[in-house]
């Protein structure tokens, strides 16, 4: 490998190789291949050649061919639903960071509904990903599928329908719904109505039955408007609550922020409340908008940067070690007591 580098420049018609930095920094094709990979390890003074080398030439490794090499993609497939909701872009944020910062990068499938799973999962087989982190409902026949194609899954804030057991961290929804009822009971609330997210979404459904199971076992009975994650269907239900009930509604718990926030508007433009006076009006998630000086809204923030760590942690410990037993970590959200809602 010795000798003048510049003897040897790659011709200008093809990509440069790592042959051609070898051969430039004068060391092995071995050493440039360690020089490239994460954790290889390399002489500090190699590595400086080798990287000046590199750059000299304009040469990039070839993700994909040293993927095939160590039979990996370096992929991870993330499929997630309810993209309205604004909550979700900042669990996408986190998980691609997380991925980013372990050499990995993101395969995004992006659902309307809960139910375009399958489709999206023929997909997924053909791109040969190393693992899943999946932030929509799975059925039993689904995970199996993931069984069978040996890719190693984790549900994000989802659990699974069947008895088979699977990885999943989840915000724990129901306790953070129960604190709410529990704070709008002790602060004399009676008149209750409880806005819900789509049918088909698991974390919307847990929300609203935790809350009404609460607040039967006070002896209430809430009144229930349909909703579908976003401001327009906030508003809606709001409208639906006051009509169903004589306008006799003094707490609303809706399923998510966004819908919270459409219902605190409804509550002003349309019925000319004050929000908290009138009507307390609490959301969950706790996304930015939530905190707006025009709403502050009372909410659970779910602990997201904890949440995307984890699942991108226990998906990786899978995709090393596949014969890990499956794991779920349930994370407990934090009450933000804002200003739309009279707390006891």
């Amino acid at each position: 490998m010795s000798g003048d580098p510049a003897r040897h420049p790659p011709p200008p018609s093809r990509t440069p190789t790592s042959y051609d930095v070898a051969q430039r920094a004068g060391v092995s094709q071995s050493a440039v291949s360690r020089c490239f990979r994460p954790g290889g390890s390399i002489a500090p003074e190699t590595r400086a050649r080798v990287l000046k080398a590199a750059r000299e030439l304009g040469y990039q490794p070839n993700a994909i061919a040293s993927g095939l090499k160590a039979k990996r993609s370096n992929l991870v497939a993330v499929l997630i639903s309810n993209l309205t909701n604004l909550y979700y872009p900042e669990v996408l944020a986190g998980l691609t960071r997380q991925l980013n910062a372990r050499d990995n990068r993101v395969l995004l499938f992006a659902l309307e509904t809960e139910d375009e799973v399958d489709a999206a999962l023929d997909q997924v087989w053909r791109y040969r990903v190393d693992g899943a982190i999946v932030a929509a409902r799975l059925s039993a026949p689904q995970l199996r599928a993931f069984q069978r194609h040996r890719v190693p899954v984790v549900l994000y804030n989802r659990w699974s329908d069947g008895s088979d057991p699977v990885s999943s961290v989840c915000c724990d929804s129901p306790g953070g719904e129960r604190m709410l009822v529990d704070r709008l009971l002790a602060a004399g609330h009676r008149r209750f109505g409880l806005i819900a997210g789509p049918e088909d979404n698991t974390v919307g459904r847990s929300r609203i039955e935790a809350a009404r199971t609460r607040l039967e076992q006070a002896g209430l009975t809430p009144v229930v408007a349909g909703g579908s994650f976003d401001h327009d269907s906030g508003a809606q239900g709001f409208r639906r609550l006051m009509m169903a009930n004589d306008g006799a509604i003094d707490a609303v718990i809706c399923a998510n922020d966004l819908m919270a926030i459409g219902a605190i508007d409804a509550a002003r433009e349309d019925f000319g409340l004050d929000v908290p006076r009138d009507v307390s009006v609490v959301g969950f998630d706790g996304v930015g908008p939530a905190a707006w000086a025009s709403y502050r809204l009372t909410t659970v923030r779910q602990p997201v940067n904890r949440m995307t760590e984890a699942a991108v942690g226990m998906l990786l410990e899978r995709v090393a070690d596949p014969d890990l037993p499956p794991e779920v970590r349930t994370l407990t959200g934090t009450l933000i007591t804002g200003a739309s809602a009279r707390l006891g």
